[in-house]
């Protein structure tokens, strides 16, 4: 069981390590999930469409942007965390559709318990490897995989490959998208290989990504967006323009640039995605 601490935040060992629950001192009711001190997820119980963390928005950004407002979608939640994309789903496209794959099953019961999400016949919750439930999962039945597995602060090898991503590719409907959360630093290793990687079965993307991170200057999120038809490039700009940390967009031969000749990473040679600097998150804490 967790054990209460000042402030009435949550520390509890769940089965990848140390979960700890702090509460928003800024926002009642909002919480920031913490695992092993690296930051995963914020959620505000009284306001799903509230997306504290710039990456979250940009994914929730491509989920507005591919299917009009309000039309309910089936989306594959590769990754857990507290649910935060989910809920939003659920309050901005009522009777989509969700499955949520989450590894750990302590860290989803300790969720359950303190920040509960509403009931929803539709969303469910599934304890299982990502890779896994792939594998499990029909033929073209998403409209969306949304990526984004972390073990501590970095992407498992055996979710980085293109076989990993060939069986996302064959779960997509035709006009499916893939979205993925990269986290990454100079260099940028990691995400030129995942672009080049994801690209050479879903040829039509765009990065989202503050320009900082895009040119290789600080580690951080981008936000790849994957497909077979041409994904919403403009709306995109806007939105990441517009953003409280604005942000922008890569596409065409700018992407193309920027994968800058990576090769496409298979099971035999995947690694885990480049762990983020030493005390990166100490002062979000």
């Amino acid at each position: 069981m967790g054990r209460k601490r000042a402030g009435a935040g949550v520390v509890e060992q769940v089965d990848t390590g140390q979960a700890e629950l702090v509460p928003d001192p800024d926002r009642p009711g909002s919480w920031t999930l913490l695992l092993d001190g690296a930051p995963q997820s914020h959620v505000d119980l009284t306001d799903p469409t509230h997306l504290e963390f710039e990456y979250v928005r940009r994914l929730a950004a491509a989920i507005d942007l591919i299917a009009p407002a309000g039309e309910p979608l089936r989306v594959l939640h590769l990754g857990g965390g507290a649910l935060t994309l989910p809920r939003y789903v659920s309050a901005t496209r009522p009777g989509s559709t969700q499955r949520v794959s989450e590894v750990d099953g302590a860290l989803v019961e300790l969720v359950r318990r303190a920040l509960p999400w509403p009931a929803d016949p539709r969303l469910r919750v599934r304890v299982e490897d990502a890779r896994a439930v792939l594998a499990a999962s029909r033929d073209a039945s998403y409209d969306v995989v949304v990526a984004d597995v972390f073990s501590g602060a970095r992407t498992p090898a055996h979710l980085t490959s293109v076989e990993f991503v060939a069986e996302a590719a064959r779960v997509l409907r035709p006009a499916g998208w893939y979205l993925a959360n990269l986290a990454d630093g100079p260099p940028l290793r990691h995400a030129r290989g995942q672009v080049a990687t994801v690209r050479s079965l879903l040829p039509r993307a765009c990065l989202v990504g503050d320009a900082a991170v895009l040119r290789g200057r600080r580690y951080g999120n981008l936000v790849l967006v994957a497909g077979r038809t041409a994904p919403p490039v403009a709306g995109l700009s806007r939105r990441a323009a517009g953003d409280w940390f604005p942000g922008r967009v890569v596409a065409d031969d700018e992407l193309d640039r920027f994968a800058g000749g990576a090769q496409v990473v298979r099971d035999a040679d995947a690694t885990g995605s480049d762990p983020p600097p030493p005390g990166l998150f100490s002062v979000r804490r």
